[in-house]
């Protein structure tokens, strides 16, 4: 057999087994699960940090104000150095508004060794410790758009199944034709990495979650050192996760129904820095990782496309026959994903193309890593873990 064919027969066998055993990744059903209200809602601290957020603001930080909750709840926006007027603009929305109590605060400039949206956190949870009660605490982004009800049901959640940290992976925009083509393969690969059914398990090793929504145990967060112990991580919703569960807790992780991202990505350039910021932390700037991401996605995502182009051209058979069964198990486990963004069935084909989209983001992120500039967001540059404080 020609090095082709072993190479989509291997194609086929991945993703059989992807398809079969990797935690039934490509389904999107894990939605937030039963739950009952409380006899007696706790109170909840409301953490949003924020920087240089005024273009977002309006569309997500009165949904928050507008949180239907039955018990006590507090906003704290922290504004992490901003220079678009986001903390004034905060201050406006909730006079303007109303709604929940709302704290705007600033911490000045991160401390050695911390990123700045960690140093944010930690800021409002101080604020949060010392101003109330709160046995939970919800740490979401500022652009992050809940509906009326996405608190409570939070909370029920995490009461009904004793848990520590209840994540939601909210639904990203996607409006543009290059959203289109690359937000919902975003969240595709996430599942694949991280299977939310097998993180769900109680006990189970794979852990995660999605930063725009985590709503938080405060002592479960006080056991796992939160947020100092993670200070450093540029994946800081993964590295939560892996600190509450290292410290005992339960952690439950899905898809939002009605938990959004405003945060527009119009053209290629602001999806691509999205995704390259932080690809190579993704693989702790391992090049021998990087290397085994760039053959794993050649081989499954793009090996068979170019087998069945190649039988096109040379006649062969047998290669192309199995390129096309690995592309149709590929194009089939990534409908549903195209389902929930309620976006056209015929860009499930094009996954290979996205997938080599992102195998090239990832080398650019290594590049920039190895060029010294290491992950950067919003004018910061966070310097190679190595080289951290």
């Amino acid at each position: 057999m020609s090095a082709l064919t072993w190479i989509t027969a291997g194609s086929l066998a991945a993703w059989l087994w992807l398809l079969l055993c990797q935690g039934f990744f490509w389904r999107t059903d894990v939605r937030l699960p039963e739950r009952t209200p409380p006899s007696a809602w706790p109170p909840v601290a409301i953490v949003v940090p924020a920087r240089d957020e005024a273009e977002v603001l309006p569309s997500s930080l009165p949904s928050l104000l507008a949180q239907d909750y039955p018990g006590r709840a507090e906003v704290f926006l922290v504004d992490d150095g901003s220079s678009d007027g986001t903390g004034e603009l905060a201050r406006a929305l909730a006079a303007e508004r109303g709604g929940l109590p709302l704290t705007v605060d600033s911490p000045g400039e991160p401390g050695p060794g911390w990123t700045g949206k960690l140093w944010a956190v930690r800021h409002g949870m101080a604020l949060a410790r010392a101003r109330t009660d709160a046995t939970y605490l919800l740490l979401t982004d500022a652009d992050i758009a809940h509906a009326p009800d996405s608190l409570r049901e939070l909370v029920a959640a995490a009461e009904s199944g004793g848990l520590d940290l209840v994540s939601q992976m909210a639904r990203l925009r996607v409006a543009t034709v290059w959203e289109r083509l690359i937000v919902p393969a975003f969240v595709y690969f996430f599942a694949q990495l991280y299977p939310f059914r097998r993180i769900n398990r109680p006990g189970a090793r794979t852990t995660a979650a999605a930063g725009g929504c985590v709503l938080l145990r405060s002592d479960a967060a006080e056991r796992a050192g939160v947020p100092d112990s993670i200070r450093q991580a540029v994946i800081d919703d993964v590295t939560l996760s892996r600190a509450v569960r290292r410290a005992g807790g339960r952690i439950w992780l899905g898809l939002a129904d009605r938990v959004d991202s405003v945060r527009p990505y119009p053209g290629l350039g602001e999806l691509w820095r999205m995704v390259s910021r932080s690809a190579y932390a993704q693989l702790r700037h391992n090049p021998l990782l990087l290397a085994g991401t760039v053959a794993g996605l050649a081989v499954v995502y793009l090996a068979p496309p170019v087998a069945v182009v190649a039988g096109a051209l040379t006649g062969e058979t047998v290669a192309p026959a199995a390129g096309a069964a690995a592309w149709a198990v590929m194009t089939g486990t990534y409908v549903p994903m195209l389902r929930y963004y309620r976006q056209p069935l015929l860009l499930a084909p094009l996954l290979p193309f996205t997938a080599l989209l992102y195998m090239l983001m990832t080398v650019d992120s290594a590049v920039q890593h190895y060029r010294g500039r290491g992950a950067a967001w919003k004018g910061r540059t966070y310097a190679r873990p190595e080289a951290a404080p």
